[in-house]
């Protein structure tokens, strides 16, 4: 994943560049796009739930700020709004996920609930 994110992203920056050379907010825009693979990058790397749900959310909020970019445009703003309700729900999701895999394991990291996983193929799990 390192290497496709990283790769989509110098390829993003570089069109961007070409792009938005007139556009006389191009910093904040590049500001926007960097913070965004950052993110990414903390989401891919995180050795445990609690950073991959911060990648997430900053993924989220990029998002957001990358599709109202143009905020004078009607259009921007209603597909920003879209798209934030959407990640929400998302969001619920993974802190449902989240919520129950630190119930069954008492942790978030990654290593310790993948590890055990497999004593748990044939066996019913109670929750409640």
């Amino acid at each position: 994943m390192l290497i496709v994110v990283v790769t989509v992203s110098t390829v993003v920056h570089v069109y961007s560049t070409d792009y938005m050379y007139y556009d006389p907010h191009i910093i904040r825009f590049m500001a926007y796009l960097s913070l965004f693979t950052a993110f990414m990058l903390i989401l891919i790397f995180s050795s445990n739930m609690i950073g991959l749900f911060l990648g997430w959310e900053g993924v989220g909020l990029c998002s957001y700020l990358l599709i109202s970019f143009w905020f004078t445009r009607i259009n921007a703003v209603k597909s920003a709004t879209k798209a934030i309700i959407v990640n929400r729900v998302g969001d619920v999701g993974l802190t449902i996920g989240l919520c129950l895999v630190f119930m069954m394991f008492q942790s978030t990291d990654f290593a310790v609930f993948l590890g055990t996983s497999s004593f748990f193929n044939n066996a019913v799990i109670q929750i409640i």
